[in-house]
């Protein structure tokens, strides 16, 4: 056996996944290189449109699809509801309320005001979080949470509460989500930077604009009347006021519109 020629192929082989290994660092390392150029010429964009927005995470974050079921409520739950009238809607997802004594609730309504009714005196209340007060329609309405991740505009997971002109409480409808199981593996979700991109490029970040509030939670990927996937989804609330939304796996921007939810490409 020539023993200095098996030397010399394995040198070669050796040099060559050398060369092959110091290849694939170079690319690699161009590649973040050109990502950390990308998002800091993106940053100097909007510090030339005057957008502000809060600190932002440095570390990956990840995220996973979830699936959940329309809940059917049974009378023996609505049985639990004392001094409230209850009527049931088909297919029996939906309840509506009313209260036998109104309740009364500030002209400065703060969401702790209905802590406690909601724990006490509606079903499932705290897994339901505060949304928002429309003192044009008289509606206080919370969505529905899992694991601290407030599920957007869900009218499958949602109470909205009805007010009468003197600042109380009559009535409320609600739905539940049941059965929420996770469907996929964490997978590493769009940077809140990339999301915020997305919005600019498409012109619904307008400048001059301050995002002052960024979250993490759900809206409806695939909406049946069985089930639905949740996926997981980017919330900037711009100015204190407006809310924009972003698909945090597939950046696509979310827009809902009178309870449907349309997607932006």
């Amino acid at each position: 056996m020539d023993w200095s020629k098996i030397k010399t192929i394995f040198i070669i082989t050796f040099l060559i996944l050398d060369v092959y290994l110091l290849f694939q660092f170079m690319k690699t390392r161009d590649a973040n290189k050109y990502e950390i150029a990308t998002e800091a010429s993106f940053e100097e964009k909007l510090k030339a449109d005057e957008i502000t927005y809060k600190e932002l995470p440095k570390a990956p974050i990840k995220g996973q699809y979830l699936s959940a079921t329309p809940k059917t409520f049974t009378k023996g739950e609505l049985a639990k509801l004392k001094g409230q009238a209850v009527s049931i809607k088909d297919p029996g997802t939906t309840i509506s309320v009313t209260l036998d004594k109104p309740l009364q609730i500030s002209a400065k309504f703060e969401p702790a005001e209905l802590s406690t009714f909601l724990k006490d005196n509606v079903l499932f209340g705290e897994h339901y979080q505060f949304w928002e007060k429309n003192d044009k329609k008289n509606t206080i309405t919370y969505y529905q949470q899992y694991d601290n991740f407030p599920l957007y505009k869900n009218i499958k997971g949602m109470i909205m509460f009805t007010m009468n002109a003197d600042n109380q409480i009559i009535s409320y409808q609600q739905t539940y989500l049941t059965d929420i199981e996770v469907l996929t593996a964490k997978e590493e979700i769009l940077s809140p930077l990339k999301a915020i991109e997305t919005l600019h490029q498409k012109g619904v970040l307008k400048p001059k604009s301050k995002i002052t509030k960024i979250e993490l939670g759900y809206s409806t990927l695939v909406g049946l009347a069985a089930s639905q996937v949740l996926a997981p989804t980017w919330r900037f609330v711009v100015d204190d006021k407006e809310s924009l939304f972003v698909n945090a796996f597939e950046g696509q921007i979310i827009q809902f519109n009178s309870d449907e939810k349309s997607k932006v490409e």
